[in-house]
């Protein structure tokens, strides 16, 4: 008897970044982004292969601020679009460039899957401080004078990044996903579905207007985790440029963290050892996840996805 494939009937959250889509250094004219795009779907299309019933959320951070400063210089010209209404126009053209590149490679790769992209509401908390302060890098890296400039020019709240400045939005925290029966109804049909986009477009619900949109851009990471936990998934893996939870990243005593139960990660985030914009919030949203009843979370490199699930590669992260 054919033995089921491993991850057939599991429904797994992929996270992946909106720098995998445009590196840093690079220009990232649409025919460079469709290029990496089509490279980091690799391991998505390795776990459709093992069975897996998928959701892809993708960031957008370095897409979003040049959506941003493309508003900016048109702003004489056109009426300018809030930033709310930008992050879906990112989900929008970012979902296409992933559904079209996932589809054609799961047709080579003779897996038979639909892919479709939904754009997709989260619902934040209009009273939460983070939708008043400024905290979220996103956008290109910028020399200081750079981003004093803008900051100046058209009233930017900037900040320092590991190699330079960015401009910073407001981020408040994910509560729950609009069209989360919707997605599951599609997922549980087979089609993979590309969601929270950009960390999803951020709306509360209004008692007179209903649903509202908030301007702000939502971490992409805790976006996964709370359609995850909505979605009921057996594992969320978070997929970045690095190889897992380091302890004592960027010393010549980094240790590869391959196993961490939920404590172990709190004490690693307590004692201050995961950087706040890179790899803390990641760390939060797997310990959310596997709290939150989820089963195994996993950070890993980009190419090593299928790898991370099977525990061959990466930092899982597990409940107590």
């Amino acid at each position: 008897m054919a033995r089921a494939p491993e991850g057939a009937g599991h429904t797994i959250v992929v996270a992946l970044g909106g720098n995998a889509l445009l590196p840093a250094g690079e220009r990232g004219d649409i025919h460079q982004q469709f290029a990496h795009t089509r490279k980091s779907l690799e391991p998505i299309v390795a776990l459709a292969g093992e069975g897996w019933k998928i959701a892809v959320v993708h960031g957008n951070g370095p897409q979003i601020g040049d959506e941003l400063f493309r508003n900016e210089l048109a702003r004489r010209e056109l009426p300018p679009l809030p930033l709310g209404v930008l992050v879906a126009a990112t989900a929008g053209w970012i979902g296409y460039m992933i559904q079209q590149s996932l589809q054609n490679a799961l047709e080579r790769a003779g897996v038979a899957r639909d892919v479709v992209t939904v754009i997709t509401q989260v619902l934040v908390d209009p009273e939460d401080p983070a939708t008043r302060e400024p905290s979220k890098p996103i956008g290109r890296v910028l020399s200081a004078q750079k981003a004093r400039l803008l900051a100046q020019e058209l009233g930017w709240k900037v900040g320092p990044a590991q190699s330079g400045w960015r401009q910073l939005v407001p981020s408040p925290r994910p509560i729950a996903v609009v069209e989360r029966e919707q997605i599951r109804r599609l997922i549980d049909g087979g089609t993979i579905v590309i969601a929270a986009g950009g960390g999803g477009t951020p709306a509360y619900r209004d008692p007179v207007l209903r649903l509202e949109g908030v301007d702000a851009v939502v971490d992409k990471d805790r976006a996964a985790e709370v359609l995850a936990h909505d979605l009921r998934a057996e594992a969320l893996l978070i997929l970045t440029n690095v190889e897992g939870v380091y302890r004592g990243y960027g010393t010549e005593h980094a240790e590869l963290l391959r196993e961490l139960t939920a404590a172990e990660a709190e004490t690693l985030l307590d004692a201050g050892e995961l950087g706040r914009g890179s790899m803390g919030p990641k760390v939060e949203a797997a310990l959310d996840f596997v709290r939150g009843g989820g089963r195994r979370a996993h950070i890993a490199r980009l190419d090593h996805g299928l790898a991370a699930v099977k525990g061959d590669a990466g930092t899982v992260i597990t409940a107590d």
